[in-house]
């Protein structure tokens, strides 16, 4: 059975959580962002998770804010799922629904992968935070951020070959929450291999094989800590970015 909600904990400064947020903010900005940028927070447990129904307050808002853990939010088409994972730092609105008849019937559904923590940026923050607008124009730039990384999944998802998508999908997510460690770059996340199947839109087995042939070449490796990646990334990543 799916959540519905999450539940509320104390409040949490917006700043405080994601200092990327106060870039280009002269120090005046940034401390009234700081008195007046606190937001109410949601807990989320490991699970299906159904955002249920929101007041006005919120959906007129900017929307829910990822401070902390991993969320993976997939889109039904037909017989085909799309899938997209949602870290720090992404912003989304799990109320909203695009408009228009000619659109195919699709379903959306939740998963938190790992105990997460939203903001609730509502109209009553945004009035807090309305002397700098800056900060909205961040908020904007993250929305912006987001629907490139999903172009940059889906020009993935081309590729032939599986283990392309792949090695390619661990480097675009190592862009994000990769740390450089000694052997190589660490992708601190639990992805398994049917959460991998999800994203680069291919069969289980033939991604457990695909893993195989990256791991024998040398390129990949699992750890306890999620997967490593060995040497420098592949030339074709930029392009896509």
């Amino acid at each position: 059975m799916a959540t519905v909600g999450g539940r509320r904990g104390p409040v949490v400064h917006v700043l405080d959580e994601d200092p990327d947020l106060g870039e280009g903010l002269d120090d005046a900005q940034a401390e009234a962002v700081r008195r007046r940028g606190w937001a109410s927070a949601l807990h989320l447990a490991i699970g299906d998770w159904d955002p249920g129904a929101w007041p006005f307050t919120v959906t007129n808002g900017f929307g829910l804010l990822v401070v902390e853990g991993l969320l993976l939010r997939r889109i039904r088409v037909g017989e085909r799922f799309g899938a997209e994972l949602l870290a720090d730092g992404d912003l989304l609105r799990p109320w909203q629904r695009e408009e228009g008849v000619a659109l195919a019937p699709r379903e959306q559904h939740w998963t938190v992968l790992e105990p997460a923590r939203l903001a609730v940026l509502d109209v009553e923050f945004a009035q807090r935070v309305s002397a700098v607008p800056q900060l909205a124009g961040r908020l904007a730039a993250r929305a912006i951020r987001r629907s490139r990384q999903f172009a940059v999944n889906l020009a993935i998802i081309q590729q032939p070959r599986v283990e392309t998508r792949l090695h390619l999908m661990l480097w675009h997510l190592a862009d994000r929450r990769g740390i450089v460690v000694r052997d190589g770059v660490l992708v601190p996340l639990r992805l398994t291999q049917a959460l991998l199947a999800e994203l680069v839109a291919a069969r289980r087995p033939t991604v457990s094989a695909a893993l195989g042939v990256l791991e024998r070449e040398g390129r990949i490796s699992r750890t306890d800590r999620g997967w490593l990646l060995h040497g420098a990334a592949p030339g074709e990543l930029p392009l896509l970015a």
